[in-house]
């Protein structure tokens, strides 16, 4: 394990340098490496991930790095973000993974994992590490993308794993990436997102809003609560709060997941120290069979609306 350090920009390097993953990847999501993931993503030395900061950019290298490790081919989307604080503007990116599908017709359907990476930087000299908010998005997505990418002779359609950048500016990743789609927007039929995935509490809950926008989707996520030792509660509307919203605004399906609200939540004090990581290596695989259960299969996918 890497402890927490406060100042050692050497280390960051060497996590850069040297991403968890390998040219093998691997088929097992673990505990350890979500939490060398989330031990880099939310260290000290990287300032709560800013947009337009050095460390910002470092992390966007890493999560690269981290794709092209696990043999997955991946670039980088880069845009302005106008900041909150001061409407000033920043140069960041969103981070893009694709595997594609074998099926000769279901490839060209896209299924989007998303998670933002960025946080809220240091305020009034408080650093803001972000380890739940997202850095457990963000760590579930490569562990995730490392599964897929091992056991990609097994999807029909094809899947994009995007790294969203700037999201508590405004959404302004997600909002960038499909008013500026790296592939046909209309084909894609599906957008996960997973922001804050690191609290899964005693009852196992699991959370999301969403699923009523594409068929079957309620009775699947409900049915793979059992075999992954989660609790779903399932919303088929719901549809607020994080980069999936930009989708559903465009009329795509969406799923929202996240353990719950705590009480670090835009504090200081979300560290790593605070998360269920044994129960995030859950959550991750629900999701996991969820991606794949709809990626795999010739279910027909189609946008539903709903009313909340």
């Amino acid at each position: 394990m890497i402890s927490k350090i406060n100042s050692s920009i050497v280390l960051v390097f060497l996590f850069i340098i040297t991403p968890v993953g390998s040219i093998f990847s691997q088929e097992e999501i673990t505990k350890q490496e979500l939490e060398e993931h989330i031990q880099f993503l939310a260290n000290d030395s990287l300032k709560g991930r800013f947009p337009g900061t050095v460390e910002n950019k470092m992390v966007v290298d890493y999560i690269k790095k981290d794709f092209t490790s696990n043999g997955i081919f991946s670039q980088f989307q880069e845009f302005t973000a106008r900041l909150k604080a001061d409407n000033s503007e920043v140069k960041t990116c969103n981070v893009i993974g694709f595997i594609e599908g074998n099926d000769p017709i279901l490839k060209n359907e896209i299924i989007i994992l998303g998670a933002h990476y960025d946080h809220l930087g240091v305020r009034e000299g408080s650093i803001y590490n972000g380890a739940d908010d997202n850095a457990s998005g963000t760590a579930a997505l490569l562990e995730i993308a490392e599964k897929v990418k091992a056991n990609q002779k097994l999807l029909k359609r094809s899947i994009l794993f995007i790294a969203f950048g700037a999201e508590e500016q405004g959404l302004l990743g997600s909002s960038y990436f499909v008013n500026h789609p790296t592939v046909a927007l209309d084909s894609v039929k599906l957008m996960i997102n997973m922001d804050m995935v690191g609290h899964l509490n005693e009852q196992n809950h699991v959370y999301m809003g969403g699923a009523g926008t594409f068929p079957g989707g309620m009775q699947l996520m409900d049915s793979l609560g059992m075999p992954n030792h989660v609790k779903p509660i399932v919303h088929a509307g719901s549809v607020a709060g994080s980069d999936h919203v930009s989708f559903y605004d465009k009329g795509i399906s969406v799923l929202g997941i996240h353990t719950g609200g705590h009480d670090h939540y835009h504090k200081p004090t979300d560290d790593i120290e605070n998360l269920n990581l044994a129960g995030e290596v859950k959550v991750a695989n629900y999701i996991y069979n969820a991606l794949m259960a709809i990626a795999n299969s010739k279910r027909e996918m189609k946008f539903i609306p709903q009313d909340d």
